[in-house]
């Protein structure tokens, strides 16, 4: 910045944020010293180097609110977890239910893991729950990519879902109405309908 500018010349950016073009170092800290504000190095690392007359102290302010505001509104990614209920006998209502909160997952940037629980003998209809599966997959696939298809572990089969972020802008942009409604929707209760979450997990 300013007189640690050591090479010569530069490409100069003016107060005004316009293209100078390339100028002698020692004109362009006059030109800021006239001015009152400093110059500063933006790319270095061109040929020529690239530097602004600006006020730094307001500069660099300004960087550290953008920042803060950036880490304030950043949301940490997590592996949410829904269950299809505790077997295969959960009504269609209730599959709806969870459609929707996995719907608000997605669209907050989140994978979803879905869990079919299998209980008594129903274990033997792994086929039944790989339907039903493959058919929420279907339907949520305008906002999702399948990371890992169904798998069956014991008495469970689960898959995982991840947000796929072009599919999502655009069914944002075709559904804005149904986009902040289905953001804004509560959570389901998880003493009630199986809904958990594993905090701390990072989304790609």
């Amino acid at each position: 910045m300013n007189d640690q500018i050591r090479r010569n010349p530069i490409r100069l950016i003016d107060e005004q944020e316009q293209m100078v073009g390339v100028i002698d170092t020692a004109e362009a800290l006059d030109r800021a010293r006239e001015l009152g504000l400093d110059l500063v190095e933006v790319a270095p690392d061109a040929d020529p180097p690239v530097c602004r007359i600006l006020d730094y102290g307001k500069f660099r302010y300004e960087q550290s609110k953008k920042e803060r505001a950036n880490k304030k509104n950043s949301k940490t990614a997590e592996l949410k977890s829904i269950r299809l209920g505790r077997s295969l006998k959960i009504g269609q209502n209730d599959i709806e239910i969870r459609i929707r909160q996995t719907q608000k997952f997605l669209l907050l940037g989140h994978k979803v893991q879905i869990v079919q629980r299998f209980r008594g003998r129903e274990v033997t209809l792994t086929g039944k729950g790989m339907e039903r599966l493959a058919d929420i997959a279907d339907r949520l696939a305008p906002l999702s990519k399948i990371e890992a298809p169904p798998r069956r572990n014991g008495r469970e089969l689960a898959m995982v879902l991840a947000p796929d972020k072009v599919k999502i802008e655009k069914w944002k942009a075709e559904n804005a109405e149904l986009a902040k409604a289905a953001e804004e929707a509560p959570e389901i209760e998880e003493d009630q309908n199986d809904v958990e979450e594993d905090e701390g997990t990072d989304s790609e």
